[in-house]
């Protein structure tokens, strides 16, 4: 998997662009939502909530559908979080959005992960990131489908990937898939900063860094540039650097 490289630039200024029309957002009352134009919502039968797509144009807002035919549950979300069957053609925005039959998140539900490798050498796995995966794991049974910690390239490198410091937690259904379930780890793993070694934590087009963020909800973290897709928004997991 290919995940773009994270500058040091990024890291301190992260600024708000034009951000990823069609992917995730938190809707009225916290249901799962889709930055669509209001236009689209309105078509579908969504209803908008402004400031959910900050990054956005003025027209693109975050749209939730909190029912839809699919039994008496029926409501819009990503398929990934959905714990019942899924209907298309019934919601806002792209076709991984549809009308899931439970009210229910389906966050998670997958088999422990297997671990990286600890290695010694400057681009091998290091302890700390291991060890930090492991305690994700720990604290959150059954959400992290996969962990990734290197990457083919050299150290030091333009992202801690190179050196071993750093792990990608997947926890959507796949690859390119987008879920909600990041939020909650990457909020624990913010609140656990010490104990993990944290450098900084991405989820969903936002990062914290503890030696410039104060301790925020997620949706008060520092916004992102869109690097143009569900993976490289870190939709479909959650990134942690070490120190």
């Amino acid at each position: 998997m290919y995940i773009r490289s994270l500058g040091i630039f990024n890291i301190l200024v992260a600024t708000a662009v034009m951000g990823a029309v069609n992917e995730p957002c938190v809707g009225s009352g916290g249901s799962a939502g889709v930055c669509v134009t209001t236009a689209t919502c309105s078509a579908s039968g969504g209803v908008t909530i402004s400031g959910g797509c900050p990054s956005d144009a003025s027209d693109v807002k975050c749209c939730s559908k909190a029912s839809c035919s699919n039994g008496s549950a029926g409501n819009c979300r990503w398929t990934s979080d959905c714990a019942g069957t899924v209907v298309s053609n019934q919601c806002p925005g792209p076709s991984a959005f549809k009308c899931c039959s439970s009210a229910a998140t389906g966050f998670g539900g997958y088999p422990t992960p297997s671990y990286p490798t600890v290695g010694t050498s400057a681009g091998a796995c290091k302890q700390v990131s291991v060890s930090g995966a492991q305690a994700v794991v720990a604290a959150w049974p059954g959400r992290v489908r996969q962990i990734y910690c290197t990457r083919d390239c050299a150290c030091p490198g333009t992202s801690d990937h190179c050196c071993g410091k750093a792990v990608d937690l997947m926890c959507s259904d796949a690859g390119g898939d987008a879920t909600e379930s990041g939020r909650q780890i990457a909020e624990w793993v913010m609140n656990n900063r010490n104990s993990l070694n944290l450098k900084y934590v991405i989820w969903g087009q936002r990062i914290w860094n503890p030696s410039v963020d104060s301790v925020l909800t997620w949706t008060s973290w520092r916004s992102m540039e869109d690097r143009g897709s569900i993976t490289e928004n870190h939709w479909d997991h959650v990134h942690v650097s070490f120190n």
